[in-house]
């Protein structure tokens, strides 16, 4: 038996759950992992496991540009690095604002292991493939990103485990994320050849994205907000209807950004009908928002997260082998290629004409 199933062991037994029935549950592109507890009187819960050495640190919030690449891609990208502490302190502010968090039963952040209330597993993403209408659950997430946008941004989060920083998704991590593309791509395609001018060209075009996305970071960011990572809660209604998960990564950042996330997905094709009617419900529940300048800014940064994800996709595919996250691309392609043609990227959709021809974008 391995130490970390000895310490799982433990955990449970001081939490009283020494009894409970285990099930693994499959695993996703992270260093975590679930397991549902079922306990003698048929009651669920989950574990969640999630080793704190797995990963490079966190970023202290004191650090320069400089210093968090020198400290490894989590603090570049302001990721939590999976600490248990950031899950249990998010939350909790989710909690208090009336929106369906799960519950942190027990928690031992020291050894990244908790018990979380246990939602089940109607992921969004599986009810509508079984039929469910997808519309009242789309405009039930936006009306939980509503509630979230109009509360408080604290800069310090309480929670059970103790408190956690939330930072800016600035233009370093916005940045760092973007060049994911112009490092892994790449290596999935040797046709596409960036030189340091094409890098540099590639940062250059950017940066008004940046700027723009830093500048406008105001509310707190689920950072990975769409139909896999949101369960229907059918006891719940509005915006309780939809049980956040793996919301650990949460920053301040710019209000679009769980939005294009959410309607841009890359793991299933959202109507472009139904995104402009979920944007003009987003717009009817928060009127004082400037539509036209929102809409730039979502599009510029949607298309910052395109490129990064086909970033991140590539570099699965490539360092890590995992296939599977090639049947994605050509969703993210579409979405960057349409979003290309939006005012205030002209200087990004010529870099990409000039690097990157259109028969190699899908």
């Amino acid at each position: 038996m391995s130490d970390r199933e000895l310490q799982r062991l433990d955990f449970l037994r001081t939490a009283g759950l020494a009894d409970a029935v285990r099930e693994p549950l499959p695993g996703d592109a992270s260093t975590r992992r679930y397991e549902r507890l079922t306990t003698p009187s048929g009651s669920t819960l989950m574990l969640m496991d999630q080793p704190p050495a797995a990963e490079s640190q966190p970023c202290d919030p004191n650090w320069s540009p400089a210093q968090r690449h020198a400290s490894g891609w989590n603090a570049v990208a302001r990721l939590s690095a999976g600490r248990i502490e950031a899950f249990a302190a998010v939350a909790e502010h989710l909690r208090t604002l009336g929106l369906s968090a799960p519950e942190i039963v027990a928690v031992d952040a020291a050894s990244g292991l908790a018990v979380l209330e246990d939602f089940g597993d109607d992921l969004f993403a599986r009810v509508i493939e079984a039929g469910a209408p997808e519309e009242p659950l789309y405009l039930a997430a936006v009306e939980a990103l509503a509630t979230l946008h109009d509360a408080p941004t604290p800069d310090v989060l309480t929670g059970p485990a103790g408190n956690w920083p939330l930072l800016a998704y600035d233009e370093t991590a916005l940045q760092g994320g973007a060049d994911l593309f112009v490092e892994w791509i790449p290596k999935l395609n040797p046709a596409l050849v960036f030189d340091a001018a094409a890098i540099d060209a590639w940062r250059a075009a950017w940066a008004p994205v940046t700027a723009r996305g830093a500048a406008g970071a105001t509310v707190m960011a689920h950072r990975d907000y769409h139909a896999e990572n949101l369960i229907r809660v059918s006891s719940r209604r509005g915006a309780g209807l939809v049980g956040l998960i793996d919301f650990q990564d949460a920053v301040r950042a710019h209000p679009s950004w769980d939005l294009h996330s959410l309607l841009q997905d890359a793991r299933r094709d959202v109507p472009a009908a139904l995104e402009t009617r979920a944007l003009d419900h987003y717009f009817a529940l928060r009127p004082t928002t400037d539509r036209e300048t929102f809409l730039q800014d979502y599009a510029g940064l949607a298309a910052l997260n395109e490129a990064r994800i086909l970033g991140v996709f590539a570099r699965l595919i490539a360092r890590d082998g995992k296939p599977r996250y090639r049947a994605f691309m050509p969703r993210m392609w579409a979405h960057l290629n349409a979003n290309l043609k939006k005012p205030g990227l002209e200087t990004v959709a010529a870099w990409f004409d000039r690097h990157v021809l259109a028969g190699l974008r899908g």
